[in-house]
């Protein structure tokens, strides 16, 4: 038959892989393997060939990633190539004796990481990727081993996620190169390996310390925050006295770090925020882009009277403007840090905003779904891991249970549910 979308949409997988030839191109053809995959495959016998000798298969790539247009002229060429004396199938496997860890890291920052990575995330794929061409970058891609990889990711030890995620981008990079004909199908080092276990990392802050976190802000904006001085610097001793020590923050930096908290944003969702995406009248922005694609931050009374009352800088679109013309600010690491030792909150990292933002959000019970959208969750299994924070219908069962026993343990009364002071909950009496 000849090949095309509806025909090999209708190809069924069987107990063994087959091929399903084309009929205007002579070894042309389509893999079906058991597992449902189908691969575009060109067969033919190396030039000068008679019967008797074997022929050679050249993967051109999975149905999806050619159209049968594309794998048919690339299908061509190869046929060509041979004509003339070629042998695709043997110089592809020289190739991939010949590449190293390196060049196929290399390549896949080039054609994956590069142009399909968001910024944020590359820069992590990037530090990942050099840990492993640090450590073998020399060596043949096949024949790097699944002990190699163990090995690296032992000295990582003392950074568990880190190094769990290192080995999901190593991963990834083989199973690309896989894919693109770089490294023999199904070779993949990283797979088997035992990660390590990693402790949650989410925290929430109290009332008491979103208070002290509210005090440091108003501080900062006001009469400033006090800084240290290094005794040991020669111009030390020319520095104001302790109790003079403060400086103002920058009314941006302030702005965007009570908008993260109020919004449950990431960092660069409110960094780079721009005036044009702002609905004050739907309390809204619409980010055109983020994470997880195009995202809406819903604005409550208290951000957008944040937003109301921040000027806009000429020539600079940017909500949080940075001290560059029309860029943004860079970063909070400055502030965020001075904000942190103000508050005694040292170790809290600006992404606990958003938890604590979210946990705010599952103590009042106003469920996981809701939450997720809030935070811009494409996965409901990623909101999952504040489930434990609703207490509420627990506490409320607690109380049921609690006055029903009670009532019985004193000989049968009717348990009555009455307010705690300073709680809406209740005990019995």
């Amino acid at each position: 038959m000849r090949l095309a979308k509806r025909t090999i949409d209708a190809l069924a997988p069987r107990d063994k892989q087959y091929v399903e030839y084309d009929s205007d191109l002579a070894g042309f053809g389509v893999a079906v393997y058991p597992s449902g995959v189908k691969s575009w495959i060109v067969e033919y016998r190396p030039h000068g060939g008679g019967r008797g000798v074997a022929k050679k298969r050249v993967t051109l790539g999975k149905i999806g990633a050619l159209t049968p247009d594309q794998a048919r002229k690339a299908a061509a060429d190869i046929l060509a190539a041979v004509r003339l004396g070629a042998d695709p199938a043997a110089e592809k496997a020289e190739r991939r004796k010949a590449l190293t860890v390196g060049e196929l890291l290399d390549l896949f920052d080039a054609q994956y990481v590069g142009p399909m990575v968001k910024p944020g995330t590359a820069i992590s794929h990037r530090i990942a990727l050099s840990e492993l061409r640090n450590a073998h970058g020399g060596m043949r891609a096949e024949a790097l081993t699944r002990g190699n990889i163990a090995t690296l990711h032992a000295r990582m030890s003392d950074r568990p996620y880190a190094a769990n995620r290192a080995v999901a981008v190593w991963g990834k990079a083989f199973t690309w190169a896989a894919s693109r004909g770089l490294v023999s199908e199904g070779v993949n080092p990283t797979k088997g390996l035992q990660k390590y276990r990693e402790q949650g990392r989410e925290r929430y802050l109290t009332s008491e310390e979103l208070a002290r976190l509210g005090s440091a802000l108003a501080d900062g904006e006001t009469v400033g925050l006090p800084y240290d001085v290094d005794g040991t610097k020669p111009k030390a001793k020319h520095a104001a006295k302790a109790e003079n020590r403060r400086v103002k923050l920058d009314p941006f930096a302030v702005a965007a770090i009570r908008l993260l908290i109020l919004t449950g944003a990431r960092l660069r969702e409110i960094l780079h925020a721009q005036w044009q995406q702002v609905d004050f009248q739907r309390g809204v922005i619409f980010l055109a882009d983020s994470k997880t694609g195009k995202k809406p931050i819903y604005l409550s009374a208290a951000a957008l009277a944040i937003l109301a009352a921040l000027p806009r800088i000429e020539g600079n679109p940017h909500v949080i403007a940075g001290a560059r013309d029309g860029a943004p600010r860079a970063d909070l690491k400055k502030p965020w840090a001075a904000v942190c030792r103000a508050a005694g909150l040292e170790g809290l990292r600006l992404h606990d905003l958003r938890h604590s933002f979210a946990s705010v959000g599952a103590g009042a019970s106003m469920g996981l779904p809701i939450i997720g959208k809030l935070l811009g969750h494409t996965q409901a299994a990623t909101t999952a891991r504040y489930a434990h924070l609703d207490a509420d219908p627990l506490r409320r069962a607690a109380d049921t249970i609690g006055a029903t026993i009670a009532a019985a343990m004193e000989g049968g009364r009717g348990g009555e549910v009455v307010p705690i002071a300073g709680s809406k909950k209740g005990r019995a009496r």
